[in-house]
C-alpha cells in the first residue's frame, strides 16, 4: 500500500539556466521545490497541491491526470525522492520513504521520467542496468533471464544486440520502460511513458504495464494526458486541478463534471464498442 498523508508542495518561477538543467522535463523556466504550506505563503509561492491524501493498493494502476502545470511530474519526483518532502508523509507498507537510504529506495521504487538519456550500449545492456540495485559482483543467471523475458514481453528481443543510439524514439521509450520493470520495484512511477509511441505500441505497452502490475502486485502510478487510455487501463484515478485534487477514486469518480472542472472545457463521457471514452466539446467559436 502506498500512503500519502497531508502532502503539500509548491513551485517558484525562474529563468536560471542551472535550474532549467535540473528540471528540464518540467519546462525551461520552472524551478520546482517541495515546501511547507506556511513557507509557501510566506515566500509568495503558489501551492500546487495542498494537503493531498492518497492511498493506492498493491496490484492497482493509478492514472495521474490533469492539465499542464498542476504538479503531476512534481508529485512523482517527490515520491521518488528526487525532491525533498518537507510537509506530509509518503510511505510504502508502513515504511516512511524518507527514512530509506538511496539504495533501499531504489530497491523499492522504479521511476521513469519524461526524458531519459542512455549511454550507447546495447538494448540488452541498457535493460540490464535496471538490475543494478540488486546486483552483486556480476549479473546472476536470474538477472539475465529477467532481462530476456522482459525484452520478449515488450517485443524488443529482435533488437537485443542493437545499440540504443540506433533506435527510434518509440523503441528507446520501450527500452527504458523495460529497464524500469526489471528493477522489480514495489512502486512503479511512470511519467508519460507512452508519449513517443504510436497508437499500437501505446496500447501494447500499457497492456503490459497493467498485466505486470496485477501479476506482481505492484503499485503503479502513471502520468497520462490521453484520458481515453487512462479510462481503458487504469483501476483508479487522481485528477489534479489548480491548487487541489479535483477527484480521486475509481471509474465513477472520473465524471464529466470533474474533468471539465480540471481542464476548463466541456467534455462528454460515453462508450464506444463497450469501452469508456471521453470526448471534448469544442464550439465553432473556440
Amino acid at each position: 500500500m502506498l500512503e500519502i498523508d497531508r502532502l503539500s508542495f509548491s513551485y517558484a518561477r525562474g529563468t536560471s539556466s542551472k535550474a532549467a538543467g535540473r528540471h528540464g522535463a518540467l519546462g525551461p523556466s520552472c524551478d520546482v521545490s517541495a515546501v511547507s504550506a506556511d513557507s509557501a505563503v510566506g515566500n509568495g509561492r503558489p501551492l500546487l497541491l495542498d494537503q493531498l491524501n492518497l492511498s493506492v493498493a498493491s496490484g492497482e494502476l493509478l492514472a495521474v491526470l490533469g492539465p499542464n502545470g498542476v504538479g503531476k511530474s512534481t508529485l512523482l519526483k517527490l515520491i521518488a525522492g528526487l525532491l525533498p518532502c518537507k510537509q506530509g508523509r509518503i510511505g510504502i507498507d508502513t515504511t516512511d520513504l524518507n527514512a530509506l537510504s538511496r539504495r533501499e529506495r531504489a530497491q523499492r521504487i522504479a521511476y521513469l521520467p519524461q526524458m531519459t538519456e542512455i549511454a550507447s550500449v546495447t538494448v540488452f545492456e541498457a535493460v540490464l542496468l535496471g538490475r543494478l540495485p540488486h546486483l552483486g559482483l556480476q549479473p546472476s543467471e536470474r538477472d539475465l533471464a529477467m532481462v530476456e523475458t522482459m525484452l520478449c514481453d515488450l517485443g524488443l528481443a529482435p533488437l537485443s544486440g542493437r545499440r540504443v543510439s540506433r533506435l527510434s524514439g518509440g523503441e528507446l521509450q520501450k527500452v527504458v520502460i523495460a529497464r524500469a520493470l526489471v528493477q522489480e520495484p514495489r512502486l512503479l512511477l511512470l511519467d508519460e511513458p507512452v508519449n513517443h509511441l504510436d497508437l499500437r505500441n501505446q496500447i501494447a505497452v500499457l497492456r503490459s504495464i497493467q498485466a505486470l502490475t496485477r501479476a506482481h502486485a505492484l503499485i503503479t502510478l502513471v502520468v497520462l494526458h490521453d484520458l481515453n487510455l487512462a479510462l481503458r487501463f487504469a483501476d483508479r484515478f487522481l485528477l489534479l486541478g489548480p491548487h487541489a485534487a479535483v477527484t480521486t477514486g475509481c471509474m465513477e469518480a472520473l465524471a464529466s463534471e470533474a474533468v471539465g472542472a480540471a481542464y476548463g472545457i466541456t467534455v462528454i463521457r460515453g462508450e464506444v464498442g463497450g469501452l469508456p471514452v471521453m470526448v471534448p466539446v469544442v464550439s465553432a467559436a473556440s
